[in-house]
């Protein structure tokens, strides 16, 4: 009895504690990021408008190069990536010299028309915060790394008003397959707080409540099937993408100045010959197509190649926002098929690519309830698994550690991280469907 009533002592203190902690964290990251997103705002009016102000962009990535290459190296790239990185790493540490470099690099790239996104500078900000209070309070590794996830969580909730998603993003984004239990309720609190003091600061949402309701039916239900497949497609030409052009400029024997200016000027040519639709956060391109207007069947592609040359020669931004506009866009692309619906598959697509792209089909689904209400959540979740399984083992977290097989026909290497996975093997299993059909093909290696 005396062990029970320990247990339960010790449990009632360490949720008081974390209830404390978490909302300090939602505190001091739902200021950060009205904070970031006010800056960004007014970066934004202050440059956006103004005839060819693209032609800033040049001068914007390479700004950006030597404010993170001499000041914040570990600012580098499109900040979720750098936190899973710090989490799994080195128990959440990240150098406070991030949040200023982080802030004005994220600022100047998108004020001047760079593609990206404004979630992971937040949350990177937010986690870097965090890791500086952990230390201040001379908190534990462990410690430090709960808080430290508890700022990925606020920092997206705060960014886009969702705390629900935000809070399951921050412990589902660090494995593919796999949830930190454990830091659920601080996650949880956090995203609310954050989210509770960023409106009270004046950040304003994106909340799209979708006046067409599907009704069920089976002809519906194979719709959202194949659109899973097909957004599964685009997040995973979007992780390649990305690859193909970090690989180019990793390979390219010039300083990263002249990779920034490299980068600027061909972002430059592509804006004047097809359209400056695809720079910044894309914002207004996106409630467009969720509000059923039709964009160009090729923007999806667009987006990502100019989000790959921005992130890739020397730009400072998230990917998530990138992202949305990625999805929404090939919604909007499946959606003028006979039957279907603009702004249902608009919407769909937006949360289905991110769930793909990024290995979160939980926080997607709860996301598409949070922003486009309850009615559309079950076919969202549908297509956003479908999707997160079609990418395969890949993601635009590099630093993702896997912690399941998404077939059980594949055999891969699990507890590393996804840049380590070289690649996948089709496993010999003589009376399963899969097995008949890749024998038959010649394709599948014998069992030995």
């Amino acid at each position: 009895m005396r062990k029970k009533v320990v247990e339960e002592s010790v449990l009632f203190v360490s949720i008081l504690k974390w209830l404390f902690l978490s909302s300090c964290i939602g505190v001091i990251v739902g200021v950060s990021t009205a904070i970031f997103l006010g800056l960004l705002h007014k970066g934004i009016a202050l440059v956006e408008g103004r005839p060819y102000y693209y032609f800033l962009i040049p001068v914007g990535l390479l700004t950006s190069t030597l404010l993170v290459k001499y000041f914040a190296p570990d600012a580098r790239g499109h900040g979720t990536e750098k936190i899973i990185e710090a989490v799994h790493r080195n128990s959440g540490k990240i150098k406070l010299s991030v949040v200023p470099v982080k802030l004005l690099a994220t600022v100047i790239t998108i004020s001047c028309g760079g593609s990206a996104g404004k979630e992971g500078p937040a949350a990177q900000i937010g986690a870097a915060l965090c890791s500086g209070f952990a230390d201040l309070f001379r908190f534990g590794k462990r410690d430090r790394r709960k808080l430290v996830i508890c700022g990925i969580s606020a920092g997206f909730a705060t960014v886009f008003g969702t705390p629900i998603a935000g809070a399951i993003f921050g412990v589902e984004v660090l494995f593919v397959g796999g949830l930190l239990y454990d830091v659920l309720l601080p996650s949880f609190v956090a995203g609310i707080v954050g989210y509770q003091i960023s409106s009270a600061l004046g950040v304003a949402y994106f909340h799209q409540p979708l006046n067409f309701i599907p009704v069920f039916s089976s002809l519906f239900f194979l719709k959202v099937c194949a659109a899973g497949i097909f957004f599964g497609m685009f997040s995973l030409l979007f992780i390649e993408m990305l690859k193909i052009f970090e690989k180019l400029s990793h390979k390219m024997p010039i300083r990263d100045e002249g990779k920034a200016l490299m980068g600027g000027l061909s972002l430059v040519v592509l804006t004047f010959f097809i359209s400056n639709r695809y720079l910044g956060l894309g914002l207004e391109t996106i409630k467009n197509s969720v509000e059923g207007n039709t964009l160009p069947w090729y923007a999806s592609v667009m987006k990502i190649l100019f989000t790959s040359v921005t992130l890739s020669f020397g730009g400072s931004g998230g990917i998530i926002t990138p992202i949305f506009f990625v999805g929404s866009a090939a919604g909007n692309l499946i959606g003028r098929l006979p039957g279907f619906d603009l702004s249902v598959f608009s919407a769909v697509g937006m949360v289905s690519v991110l769930a793909g792209a990024a290995n979160t089909p939980i926080s997607a689904s709860i996301m598409a309830m949070e922003l486009f209400g309850p009615e559309l959540a079950p076919y969202a979740a549908v297509s956003c698994v479908i999707s997160f399984l079609m990418t395969g083992h890949r993601s635009v977290y590099p630093s993702q550690i896997l912690s399941i097989s998404k077939s059980s026909s594949l055999t891969v290497k699990k507890g590393r991280e996804m840049k380590h996975i070289e690649g996948s093997e089709y496993e010999y299993r003589e009376k399963s469907f899969l097995g008949v059909i890749l024998k038959g093909s010649g394709r599948m290696k014998e069992k030995r």
